[in-house]
Order: C-alpha cells, then structure tokens, then sequence
C-alpha cells in the first residue's frame, strides 16, 4: 500500500464531516463526480470500505471513523509543521508566547524585561486557546491557568494562589466574609456548570475577554472562580469577591510543546521561573496576604 497523501486526506475529512458528497465538493471547492472518485480511490488503496454510501445518506465506516479522528490530526500536524517552519525561517524571527489577557499573575513585565534571546510576540486568546496555539505552530510556549489539557505538553508551574468566588455585590451572599459552594445552589458558572459544583475549568469559549465576564457577574447571569491575583488587579463597584475555602488553588503555569527543542523556548522557561521565584522571594507571606483578604 503507497502513503496517503494530504490531498486525500483533505477530501476524506471534507465528506466525512459534511456526510454529503455535493456539500464536501462545493467546500472543497471542486466538482462531484472527481471527488467520489478520490474517495473510490482511497478506499481500494486502503482495502476497506470508509463509507456506507445509499441514496439517501452517507455514513462512517468503523473504519472511517478511525481514519478520520487521524486524519484529522495529520492535516493539523502538517499545517502546523509548516506554520512553524516559516516562522523559523523569516528574517526577524520572534519568540510568541500565547496568554490570556491578564491572567499572567503580574509576571509577563519582569519576564519580557529580561528574557533577551528574541523579540517577544503576544498571542491573545480566550479561555483554553493557549494549548491549542502551542499545537497548531501559533505560539512557542504559553502561559496558562490549569486545568488544561497536558497531552503532548511539558509545563512547570510558576505560581500557585487561592482563588475567590464573584458574585453581583447585590447578591444577599454578598454580605457574607466566605462561602461554601452549597451556598451557591441554583446559581451557574460561565461553562454553564452548576456553581455548587465548584468547577473551575475555563468559562466557554464565548465568553472571550474580562469585560464580558464582568458584565455577565455585575447582571447576575453568573458567578465566577477567578485567581485572587486577578480579583486584586480588577476591583468593580458593582462586584464583590468572597473567599471560598474550598476551592481548589489557581496555579499559572508556563508550558511548551514536549517535542519542542527550541534554545529560545528554553530561556524563557528559565527566565519565567526565575521570575516567579524572584516575586516569591520578594513576597513570600503573598499567597497568605491573599487568602486573608477575602
């Protein structure tokens, strides 16, 4: 059997995901019958039938839906591969560095004072963006809040604090000093997550910046789990934060991909943990100050 090839992958995944040939064709922006014939093609070359094909509907294989789910990944990988390797290769090359806007717990400025090897580049995202920047070539190394997802990432953590709950300030819980996630019963979080839950994954990818989150907490639509660096830096009128002892800490972490071999990617984990331990060092009592403040 000869190697698949990207073009044939492309135009699997095309009719796999639209399950409709003249859907797949008109994305692909190609005609029909070259199509079905490409995908003949692959499933002789293959010596499996990928699609169950009848006049009424298209559907996958066992077998296609294994080559899809690697398909897939193969396709990003490429495009990946060539993403990084034309940034490699430009003339002024830069380090980028995927983050969520202020969600860097005050260490981006001593971090970018210091690290010197390349000019640094920012890429903004929204909740859970950073890794996915990392895998698709958009970004060298990440700061990122965990939880995320760790495969085929190495990461170290920075800084570890408490988080808090915010509510509208005219919440009734608001006239309490702490809360426990009962108390929360009935009210839900940005990932639409029950609040009682005490889930502290990232809000949904609709909800992309600050702002937006502030607005839906001052309106009552939600309640949210931000770091208390994060509480700190944005007081608002119309916002009261709370402890919650027992929510889980909120940890920053600096990750790069673990194939990554990059001399540069290197110095600005080394440059980002020194950075952190700098700020313990200065501040060791910070995380209690913060707890204490809530």
């Amino acid at each position: 059997m000869s190697e698949l090839e990207t073009r044939q992958l492309r135009y699997f995944v095309a009719v796999a995901e639209e399950l409709h040939f003249g859907r797949a064709a008109a994305r692909l922006g190609m005609a029909q019958p070259p199509l079905s014939k490409a995908i003949r093609d692959l499933e002789r070359q293959l010596g499996v039938q990928l699609l169950i094909r009848t006049t009424r509907q298209v559907a996958l294989t066992p077998a296609g839906e294994t080559l899809l789910a690697g398909a897939r990944d193969a396709l990003d990988a490429v495009a990946a591969t060539a993403l990084r390797t034309r940034r490699a290769g430009q003339r002024d090359p830069t380090l980028r560095v995927a983050l969520k806007a202020d969600f860097d717990a005050g260490l981006l400025p001593a971090i970018v004072n210091v690290y010197d090897m390349l000019p640094i580049e920012l890429v903004l995202g929204g909740p859970g963006d950073q890794v996915r920047a990392l895998h698709d070539g958009r970004a060298d190394v990440a700061l990122v809040l965990a939880p995320f997802d760790e495969r085929d990432v190495d990461s170290e953590a920075l800084v570890t604090g408490p988080r808090v709950v915010a509510l509208p300030a005219a919440d009734p819980l608001a006239a309490r000093t702490a809360l426990r996630p009962s108390d929360l019963a009935g009210r839900r979080l940005p990932n639409g997550s029950p609040a009682e839950s005490a889930d502290v994954t990232p809000p949904s990818e609709q909800v992309k910046d600050l702002a937006q989150l502030f607005n839906l907490v001052e309106m009552g639509t939600v309640v949210w789990f931000p770091p208390a660096w994060v509480a700190h830096r944005f007081p608002r009128p119309h916002i009261a934060y709370r402890h919650m002892p027992d929510l889980p800490p909120a940890t920053l972490a600096v990750a790069w991909l673990a194939a990554s071999r990059s001399p540069a990617v290197a110095a600005f984990v080394r440059t980002a943990r020194e950075a952190a331990q700098a700020r313990a060092a200065v501040n060791p009592g910070a995380e209690m100050e913060a707890r204490q403040g809530w």
